[in-house]
């Protein structure tokens, strides 16, 4: 039996319309259990999606902050999430959640 060659899979060859990206950045938001850095990670999906030379220029920072900052190797900053989300084209919301 032959060796099975596998490639690695990347979120953000796939992530093709404003609609799909705000669904991952749904899922993801639901899956994060309070967890920053994957939601820094998913917005960072996103973001290479659009292109990330294009979301750094939309949201006023260095290409090479925004790529530390959603590497997912750390949590950035709340005003850093908003800046990103906003050049995006998303938005956050809240909802009440049942205790």
């Amino acid at each position: 039996m032959g060796k099975t060659k596998t490639s690695k899979y990347d979120v953000a060859e796939h992530l093709r319309t404003p609609e799909e990206m705000a669904a991952y950045l749904e899922a993801c938001m639901e899956e994060a259990d309070g967890d920053a850095t994957f939601i820094a990670k998913a917005l960072g999906d996103i973001a290479r999606a659009r292109g990330m030379s294009q979301v750094a220029r939309d949201a006023g920072l260095p290409r090479e902050s925004l790529y530390k900052a959603l590497s997912g190797d750390r949590a950035p900053t709340f005003d850093t999430i908003l800046k990103v989300v906003n050049a995006l084209g998303l938005k956050l919301h809240a909802e009440a959640v049942e205790h």
